[in-house]
């Protein structure tokens, strides 16, 4: 029989050291650390890297009443090397996230960024999920978010010139959008979980937000 995993404790590693490395628009620190090992005892010290990002959040932008989702369009350099061996794309079709500002929180986040990213007023915002993005490696967590919007009028080219953003907002219906992640079109892991979280609630959302009207920002 499985064991259960044992509570956290903060007595159960030690950071022996942690070195700041690289510091630009990202960071990374050299961290030496030991923990306690599941047989029993400690492990050696050994030695991470660990990438810096500040939290950030992700909201799918859907309207119930259209069965429509608005999803953004813009280049990404961590596809570049895909695109220069393969061939495939670095526009990648995504929902709107960024990085959390000071004193920001995750849902003020989603509603700014919708705006910025595509343009849209958010009337409701549903919780999905929060994870690690990559923890073998970085320090990153993102908090994704279902927002209702109104996808009549969406669309066109949005983002800041002075973050260097060119973002196309794009009206997909469900099916389209869900075609497009089985086609390996969406292919980042902050949409792929989204789509497959409305995939299964779709039907009781709709439900709900269209029993409440039109909804309040």
């Amino acid at each position: 029989m499985t064991k259960p995993l044992p509570e956290f404790s903060a007595q159960d590693l030690e950071v022996v050291q942690r070195t700041p490395g690289y510091r630009g628009f990202f960071a990374i620190d050299e961290v030496v650390l030991k923990h306690r090992l599941y047989a029993g005892g400690w492990s050696p010290p050994f030695t991470r890297e660990l990438f810096l990002r500040d939290p950030a959040a992700g909201v799918l932008l859907y309207d119930p009443d259209r069965d429509q989702l608005v999803m953004v369009e813009q280049f990404r350099i961590g596809a570049l090397p895909n695109a220069q061996n393969k061939g495939t794309s670095p526009w990648l079709l995504e929902m709107v996230a960024g990085i959390l500002g000071p004193q920001e929180g995750a849902a003020q986040l989603a509603q700014r960024e919708a705006k910025e990213e595509a343009g849209c007023d958010i009337q409701d915002l549903v919780h999905i999920t929060d994870y690690y993005n990559s923890p073998g490696g970085s320090n990153e967590y993102i908090s994704l978010y279902c927002g209702r919007v109104d996808a009549s009028g969406a669309g066109g080219i949005h983002g800041l010139v002075e973050e260097n953003e060119d973002i196309r907002a794009l009206v997909l219906s469900f099916d389209e959008a869900w075609l497009a992640l089985q086609e390996g079109r969406m292919n980042n892991a902050m949409a792929i979980i989204a789509m497959q979280w409305l995939y299964i609630n779709r039907v009781s959302l709709r439900q709900q937000w269209r029993s409440q009207g039109s909804g309040v920002a």
